[in-house]
């Protein structure tokens, strides 16, 4: 038993350290005494703009995932999601869009589509299993609060808010960190606190940022509260703006050292997103690519018997 636990250990140190040379300099470490590389494999991620397809790999206290530049030789991109504030939900099919489920936590949650039923049963058990063991190992409770899922930027033409704003290369779309509706700027003027994703002030539409305001007490506010972006200097929208829209590599640290904070305790997202809700990230503008065009990955699960093995 010892001598297979060893044998375990190895080929899983062997197949971590072939997916740290795959990201290459650019990418975190990935190695840490008792994480496991549970399985890996191709799923189509939908981002801000389209659907693109990125390099999954499930660890047991991580999710890791990347642009693909060679298949299974070279990623960039990195992003890693600490599974212990994660939890996944299935997405009903509807129309090319198949075989999907919500990757929700708190700094980051984004829709993901499987090339398959079988697949995409394979990826959600092995991450609940992931989750349930490493919440039960940690004593830990599961995050309350988490990041909204994006509305794509072609989900919405009109102002989710106002509903009169017609968006044009002048008119930009701008998203509410609370809800994750696409606004205009006259809709989202404000800036709020939400703890669990950031400690810097972020943009909500005025909607979420009533009900938000509103459950601080008085004297709490001013540390809370940002005043409108029409007031402040066209530098410090810029930023904000380059900041949180464009193209950026995201990610927790690689020891999963990224958790939540305790939120206001607000109600989630006052508009409910669908489906085909994309992430909060922008990533390299590549070809798109709906879901159901990629050929089955045939994702690979390693079978340790347990998340636990032997660090030699």
């Amino acid at each position: 038993m010892e001598s297979l636990k060893r044998m375990h250990s190895e080929a899983n140190h062997r197949r971590i350290a072939i997916v740290e040379q795959c990201f290459g300099s650019n990418g975190q470490s990935l190695t840490k005494t008792g994480r496991v590389l549970v399985g890996e494999g191709v799923l189509t991620k939908m981002c801000r703009k389209k659907a693109k397809p990125r390099q999954f790999f499930l660890f047991n206290d991580i999710l890791v995932y990347g642009n693909i530049v060679i298949d299974k030789r070279k990623y960039n991109k990195q992003h890693i999601v600490p599974l212990e504030d994660v939890k996944i939900q299935s997405l009903e099919n509807d129309g090319p869009w198949k075989n999907g489920w919500q990757v929700i936590s708190p700094k980051k949650s984004f829709a993901v589509y499987a090339a398959s039923p079988t697949e995409k049963s394979e990826w959600m058990a092995h991450i609940n299993k992931c989750i349930a063991d490493l919440l039960a190992n940690s004593n830990k409770r599961p995050a309350t609060e988490h990041a909204a899922v994006w509305v794509p930027d072609s989900e919405a033409q009109t102002c989710m808010h106002c509903l009169k704003v017609k968006f044009t290369p002048i008119q930009r779309r701008h998203h509410c960190r609370k809800c994750g509706a696409v606004v205009c700027g006259g809709c989202s003027n404000k800036k709020f606190i939400l703890s669990y994703q950031s400690d810097k002030p972020v943009r909500v539409c005025i909607t979420c940022y009533e009900v938000l305001s509103n459950s601080v007490p008085d004297k709490d506010k001013s540390s809370m509260i940002r005043p409108d972006y029409e007031s402040a200097s066209a530098s410090v929208w810029n930023s904000d703006e380059q900041l949180n829209d464009d193209d950026t590599a995201s990610g927790g640290s690689a020891d999963g050292g990224v958790s939540a904070r305790g939120g206001m305790g607000t109600s989630d997202p006052i508009i409910t997103p669908q489906p085909r809700y994309g992430s909060s990230d922008e990533e390299e503008d590549d070809i798109e690519l709906p879901p159901g065009s990629l050929p089955e990955s045939h994702p690979q699960f390693y079978d340790f018997g347990t998340t636990e093995v032997l660090i030699s």
